[in-house]
């Protein structure tokens, strides 16, 4: 017996990504419904490549009764406003928004971080995916804050345009040939012209003069991984189509080697570790793209600071930073709560 589960903003980015990892990692369906806004109402999109068509239904007239889990990725509105009547039919909420995640009563999860977390989801019947950028950089923290505990993060974010959605996928690709062209360049969903650009700017800013995405960053990884560490962050869109790159300064209480760091990043569960010490010897982010690992590469001792260490941190964003990690939430779901498949 297996799970009826509905992909709501399925024909976004990450919503085809999930119901692509969905089908990839055979999760045991009885039935899949694709769910999307009005306008997108009866278009049809393919179920990963098992040759399935799914024709998406009215999120307005949904009737999430008799579904097992949501997997929401529509963004903070349709989070806001459907997630709680998913919850109150009975149908677990795995949202992929920011709308959730600071609520003390909603679990915030990576499944390779913090497992245990996912018990508290019954308080409102919905689960937390956490920001991209922070999903992949607690995998590679918690084996090393585990062993030798850490007090600081700095880390610079080099960010691909999909984490901006199609929107930002698309205008790459338009000012790109543009400029190639020589058409003249608009930029409509960026701040700034991105092609051929890097811009130090995801999200609003705050009254502090960090921006929203940084702050995402800082919050997230506290509630994820421990609320003592100090975090800043630098978060910057960079013209790359998928996956998010990021340079990682960690201080820790307790010494730790760069050759003890990768023996034990080595072995960490969600961590592939790529790190030789020569020309190529690391993974960018396009080698990256389709793959559900977080790569670490370029560790190296820190010998400005007591206790310190540098690495290098790449994922495709669309997978482990959204549709991978949600999938991985409710095949844990599945394990310790809803046992059905």
């Amino acid at each position: 017996m297996g799970y009826r589960v509905a992909v709501v903003g399925a024909t976004g980015n990450v919503g085809r990504e999930m119901l692509a990892t969905l089908a990839e990692r055979e999760f045991p369906l009885d039935e899949v419904a694709a769910v999307a806004s009005p306008r997108s109402t009866g278009t049809e999109i393919d179920f990963g490549d098992t040759g399935k068509l799914l024709k998406c239904k009215n999120i307005k007239h949904f009737d999430f009764a008799g579904y097992d889990i949501a997997l929401f990725s529509a963004g903070s509105g349709p989070a806001k406003d459907y997630a709680p009547r998913a919850a109150a039919a009975g149908c677990v909420v795995i949202d992929n928004s920011s709308f959730w995640r600071m609520d003390p009563d909603v679990p915030l999860v990576v499944p390779e971080v913090n497992p245990d977390a996912i018990d508290g989801y019954k308080r409102k019947n919905i689960i937390a995916n956490p920001n991209c950028s922070t999903a992949q950089m607690v995998v590679a923290l918690k084996p090393l804050h585990d062993a030798a505990t850490i007090r600081r993060v700095v880390v610079s974010t080099y960010q691909s345009v999909s984490g901006a959605g199609k929107a930002g996928m698309d205008e790459l690709f338009e000012e790109s040939r543009a400029i190639f062209v020589g058409d003249p360049v608009e930029a409509r969903k960026f701040t700034k012209q991105i092609a051929f650009n890097v811009i130090p700017h995801i999200d609003v800013f705050m009254d502090d003069g960090s921006t929203k995405e940084e702050w995402k960053m800082v919050v997230e990884t506290k509630k994820i991984l421990d609320p003592k560490i100090k975090v800043n962050a630098t978060c910057v869109r960079v013209p790359v189509f998928v996956g998010h790159s990021e340079a990682i300064n960690i201080e820790f209480e307790n010494e730790i080697s760069a050759s003890q760091a990768q023996d034990i990043l080595r072995e960490a569960p969600g961590v592939m570790l790529v790190d030789k010490r020569e020309d190529g010897g690391y993974v960018t982010p396009i080698e990256c793209v389709g793959d559900g690992a977080t790569y670490v590469s370029r560790v190296r001792e820190d010998p400005t600071v007591e206790n310190g260490l540098t690495l290098w941190c790449v994922s495709d964003n669309l997978r482990k930073g959204a549709a991978l990690n949600a999938v991985q939430i409710a095949e844990l779901l599945g394990r310790q709560h809803l046992k059905k498949g």
